[in-house]
């Protein structure tokens, strides 16, 4: 039996994002790809965002692990980023929550390299993107 690769989703949102918009974000961008929630492995975001009720919905919803990553993690992937944001370098410390959340966490989770999937995209109130490790 083959090993499943590993899919993070990384999630940023603003104060009091609603699980229906993040829900929806997710979703949408998986099924663009081709791809569903059932296929990810977890949920990554950042440590300033462990108290976001519509992030902790979102992993019982989906019966998925969350993960809130310090900055400190999280700026080690710089580099790595599509993008970067001056809010999200303010606000948590590091430039990029979504991207960065999901390399962080699919690598710790594998002990493998991975790589962006599914770039950035946005809501109104959310960010979310998934990276990638291959057995």
């Amino acid at each position: 039996m083959s090993e499943r690769p590993v899919l993070v989703a990384g999630l940023g949102c603003r104060r009091e994002c609603s699980l229906e918009e993040l829900l929806s974000l997710l979703d949408d961008t998986l099924a663009e790809h081709g791809s569903s929630t059932a296929e990810l492995t977890a949920l990554a975001s950042s440590d300033h965002k462990v108290d976001e009720p519509g992030l902790q919905q979102l992993a019982a919803h989906l019966n998925l692990p969350i993960h809130f990553l310090p900055a400190e993690v999280l700026a080690g992937y710089h580099g790595r980023l599509s993008q970067t944001s001056a809010i999200a370098q303010r606000v948590t410390g590091s430039p990029g929550v979504a991207e960065a959340s999901a390399l962080a966490l699919a690598e710790r989770s594998s002990n493998r390299p991975a790589r962006l999937w599914i770039t950035k995209r946005k809501s109104p109130n959310a960010t979310m993107a998934v990276a990638r490790s291959d057995p």
